[in-house]
């Protein structure tokens, strides 16, 4: 893809929808774009991109609020399509700049982000909406639907004007059997075909894998092997968003009668909020604290921790390199259950390795069924094009190899 130099582009004409992106494309993160119409703005998510290993001493990489620059006041919403760090990541930067726009999303998603909120301070104007919900803000005519995804709660988003209509699917996926029985709400998308798509935004991040996705539920029979086999304890890491995920995992301890105990800050804190809020089912005296897991028999314990991506600050890096207040020891089993992200090789399969040398087995994508990925496939794409029928295409959040693909 060549780059070009960037350049104001020119005024908007009489009646038309600008569409902005101001990351996603091109990158897996920091996903956002803004939509105007008539001298307003409505954003669609505000993520973060995670940095690589050449990008020293950097925590997170925002998108490029420099569009926005002047126009804070022109801002009617923030629509969060789910919980995802490069979706919600960078909201409490973007509310630095004007504090009392509304945040626009689902309950599981807005109580993600109001603890983030809250570690910078920032108390936030939530609007709780649900799938089925529509709501007008300023010109914009927003409908929300469910759509599957690996967190709860996501959404898709149409948004109407006078210039016609558009779907912005989020990130989604069409799993037929998903653990909490809330699919994709593919009827809707072809009701809006009906009515006549005029810009279509699809997930392009798997549309290189060609047919259908496995179910998450294809992954219990894989997770249920390594808590019935592994000798001595199971550290799982997985992302602090990935509730399913976790889901499973305490389902499956509990069936071998293993406690849990979670690690990492925003493992422990997402866990909490999912659980308060009923998105969790912990059965009672499951859950202790790692402290006093530590003292129970080996074969009886699960740690739930951060660092899947191989963060060098996350909780399972630190116990990789030995440090860590938890140490692995020989015979412990590791479990990886997420996706590889595309970027992040080298930084996991030196986790793995650094594992591997503590005597741990390593159990992960590469070797067993213990992941499915969150995002559309091929075949689910074109399943969805021929749904929506739409008259032009946007594809949205990918590396442009992705895009190419969705196109």
């Amino acid at each position: 893809m060549r780059r070009t130099a960037r350049q104001t582009p020119p005024a908007i004409a009489n009646g038309a929808l600008r569409v902005i992106p101001l990351g996603g494309l091109g990158e897996i993160g920091r996903n956002m774009t803004v939509f105007e119409y008539g001298g307003k703005l409505l954003i669609v998510d505000c993520g973060v991109l995670f940095p690589e290993e050449n990008h020293p001493g950097v925590d997170v990489i925002l998108p490029d609020f420099s569009y926005l620059k002047d126009r804070w006041q022109d801002v009617v919403g923030l629509v969060l399509t789910h919980g995802h760090e490069d979706h919600i990541g960078g909201v409490p930067y973007l509310l630095k700049q004007r504090g009392d726009i509304p945040v626009i999303s689902a309950k599981l998603t807005l109580a993600f982000l109001k603890t983030k909120l809250d570690e910078h301070r920032i108390k936030g104007k939530m609007v709780q909406v649900k799938e089925g919900d529509r709501r007008k803000f300023g010109p914009f005519d927003v409908e929300f639907l469910a759509v599957n995804h690996s967190i709860p709660d996501g959404l898709a988003v149409a948004i109407r004007t006078p210039a016609g209509l558009v779907l912005e699917t989020g990130d989604f996926k069409m799993d037929q059997f998903p653990l909490d029985k809330r699919i994709t709400d593919l009827a809707g998308f072809a009701r809006l075909g009906e009515e006549g798509v005029d810009l279509f935004m699809p997930d392009s991040t798997n549309a290189e894998v060609p047919g259908f996705l496995a179910a998450e539920a294809d992954l219990i029979p894989a997770i249920d092997n390594v808590m019935r086999t592994a000798p001595r304890r199971v550290v799982v890491s997985s992302f602090a968003s990935h509730v399913h995920r976790i889901q499973q995992i305490i389902d499956s301890a509990h069936k071998y009668n293993r406690k849990i105990a979670f690690v990492g800050r925003s493992m422990v804190r997402n866990m909490t909020t999912a659980r308060e809020l009923g998105y969790l089912k912990i059965p009672r005296g499951m859950l202790v604290e790692a402290k006093e897991l530590e003292k129970m028999p080996p074969t009886k314990a699960v740690l739930i921790c951060t660092g899947s991506q191989g963060e060098p600050m996350a909780a399972l890096a630190r116990m990789a390199s030995g440090d860590h207040q938890i140490n692995l020891t020989e015979g412990d089993t590791v479990l990886l259950a997420s996706s590889l992200v595309p970027g992040n090789e080298s930084s996991i399969y030196r986790l793995i390795n650094d594992l591997t040398k503590q005597g741990a087995n390593v159990v992960h994508k590469g070797n067993a069924k213990v992941h499915v990925s969150g995002h559309a496939s091929a075949g689910e794409l074109v399943y969805c094009y021929n749904l929506v029928r739409p008259r032009n295409v946007m594809p949205v959040h990918g590396e442009y190899r992705h895009l190419k693909a969705n196109a």
